[in-house]
This record gives C-alpha cells, structure tokens and sequence, in this order.
C-alpha cells in the first residue's frame, strides 16, 4: 500500500492521471566494500573500495497494469539504475529509465513488448531467460556468469513476444531493429536477434537461447552466440550447469563452462561455482600484443547470503581467476595498455567484499 501511494504522489504531482491500484514503485539499493587483486592492473594491483551495485544493480522504477478484460492487459516497466555510494546515474545513458523502459499487451497469445529491453542472455531484465549459474549475474567481477561470457546487454528499439506455456515450456523472440539507433536505413543500424526455449515445470529450470548481433552499422562481422542452462532443485541443494559458444568470424571463438549449486545453511544461502573459459582470439592486434592467439581462464567463486527480513540480506563474497595462455597476468597487462576498458580482474586476480542489499 505504501508503495502505491508514493507512486501515486509521484505520477499525481507529474500531472499523469492513472489507475492508483495497478502501479507499483519498487527498487533495489546494494553497498559493500570490495578488495580487488588485479593481475593485469597497468598501475595500482591491489584496490579497497565502496561500489554500488556489486551484487544486485543499485535501481529504482515504476510498473503498471491496466486490466482490459477478457484476459487482456496493457502494462509498462519503467527502471533506472543509479550508483548508491555517490548518488550519480548508473547507466550508461543518461537518459530516465535507462535500464528498462517497456511497453507491452499481454492476453491469452503471450505478451508482446517494445522499447529498450534487456537481452535474451543478458541476465537482467524482464525479458531475459538466462539460467544454470548459481550466483547468477550477481557479484560483477568474477562472480556474475557474463564475466566470462560475450552478450549483448541492454538493446533499444526492440521488440520482444514471450508466448504462453505449454506443459512448462515458453517460447521467447527479441527483435531490435537498432540496438543504439534506427534513425539510418535498414542495412546501417546494428540489428539483434534472439530465441529462446525456457522449461520450468517441478523442479526443472532449464533454458536453451540463441543469439545474433549483426554489426551491420560497423565493419565487423555478425556475433553469434549459443546459450544453454541447467538447473534442477532437489530440495537441500540445487546444482546447476551452464555453457555458452560463442563466435565471431576473423574475431573470436570460444567456450564457457559453469557447474555450480546453492544450498541452505544456517538460516543463509551458500552460492559456490566453478567457471572455465578456452578460446582463440583471431586478431592480429591480439596475437601481436599477446604473441598468443588462445586464451584460457578458470575462476572459482563462493558467497554466503544472510536475510535480516524480507527486503534486507546481507552477504560476503570470495572468488579467484587464473588466466593463462594470452590471459596469462603478464599478458593481460599488455592488453589493459592497449584497452584501458578491459576488464582484467575477470580473468586473473582474486576479489573479497562484504555488503548489503535491501530492496523495497
């Protein structure tokens, strides 16, 4: 209740006339401090810092329902992240509601929705499917499933159907027709595409998603990337496995494997995986910089959750990486000089944090 009379004393005060009982405000703020070991650090290897967002993106937003009758429905999701420990924006745009901003019909034939929208494999989002990894995409350096992994994040312009279920299974289509802009023609905007299949039925979660990034606006040819995700819960432990190939023509191919499980322990949560990268880097700015044309990575992460209520947890979070071949510490140094934003700590070094997140 209290949460919709807020939001009705935002959208009152905006001059937004609106059904009160169908929308909700919500959010998520996350602090920790965070103790990092970088091995391809250029300068300072060793980093003690406060970071918002570390396990769960610091957020907040807005979501609405309107009922249409006989099964139908209009509803919105409008979310924008922002950075607890200084109070900045979050994201990368700088725009309201950079994290999600979606419109969509829903009614016996599924839902349908448009806007900017996170990714099939992105991790985040409503309409992301991606399962078979414990600490899920919690944690960022080291600990989240995408540190390994290549995916297309946030997309804009998209458009996203998400069918019913039949027997536990669903259906799931994203289109975008420019994942930054659709202002030039056709055969100049970066295009995405992604299907997926989710089963969720019992104690099964297990998802299978494809997807491909065009590059039609640059000079690179299309990413393609496969996705599948295991998971099933056997009541006092629940394993998981993930594995992602990933594929660009003249740039990469690689593999990413994850076994993982969460458990209950002492009124918490234990969150422990294993991941393993293996890939080939066709690149001659790679090969020259690194004298390597693979690289490999093995990161084990480990965290322990604690509820204080039923919005409030607080947790520890402990993880290592060893990169070797063209990951290798030394190799990953030269890298860094050649790409400032690489971000080396996923693939050699070791992270220690403790924090909080309470959402309301």
């Amino acid at each position: 209740m209290k949460k919709t009379l807020i939001a009705a004393a935002v959208m009152a005060a905006s001059g937004v006339a609106f059904a009160a009982s169908n929308v909700t405000l919500y959010g998520v703020v996350d602090t920790s401090a965070v103790f990092t070991h970088d091995g391809g650090a250029t300068d300072s290897k060793n980093v003690i810092d406060m970071q918002s967002g570390f396990r769960n993106g610091s957020r907040w937003g807005i979501k609405g329902v309107e009922e249409l009758g006989n099964g139908y429905a209009v509803g919105f999701i409008l979310e924008n992240g922002f950075n607890s420990d200084d109070g900045t924006n979050g994201q990368k745009y700088s725009g309201g509601f950079s994290r999600e901003s979606k419109l969509y019909i829903s009614g016996e034939f599924g839902q349908i929705g448009f806007g900017r929208l996170g990714s099939l494999a992105n991790g985040a989002q409503s309409n992301s499917i991606l399962s078979g990894w414990a600490l899920g995409t919690s944690y960022q350096t080291q600990g989240t499933l995408t540190s390994f992994m290549k995916d297309n994040g946030r997309v804009n312009n998209a458009v996203a159907y998400v069918s019913p279920s039949f027997a536990g299974l669903t259906v799931h289509a994203m289109y975008s027709n420019g994942t930054d802009k659709d202002t030039a023609k056709w055969a100049q905007n970066d295009h995405y595409y992604g299907l997926g299949l989710a089963y969720q039925l019992a104690n099964y979660r297990n998802t299978l998603i494809f997807e491909a990034a065009d590059n039609k606006g640059g000079d690179k040819e299309t990413a393609y990337s496969i996705n599948l995700g295991l998971g099933y819960d056997l009541g006092s432990i629940t394993p998981q496995f993930a594995y992602q190939y990933a594929w660009q023509d003249d740039q990469y191919k690689q593999h990413v494997f994850g076994l993982s499980a969460a458990a209950p322990v002492a009124g918490g949560v234990v969150k422990a995986g294993v991941k393993y990268l293996l890939g080939k880097n066709e690149t001659d700015e790679f090969k020259t910089t690194t004298g390597e044309d693979k690289y490999n990575s093995l990161s084990i992460s480990a965290a322990y959750e604690y509820p204080l209520s039923k919005r409030t947890t607080v947790w520890g979070f402990a993880s290592w990486a060893d990169g070797s071949k063209g990951y290798a510490s030394s190799k990953l140094k030269d890298l860094k000089k050649a790409d400032s934003s690489l971000k080396t700590a996923n693939f050699d070094g070791y992270v220690l944090s403790v924090g909080m997140t309470h959402n309301f």
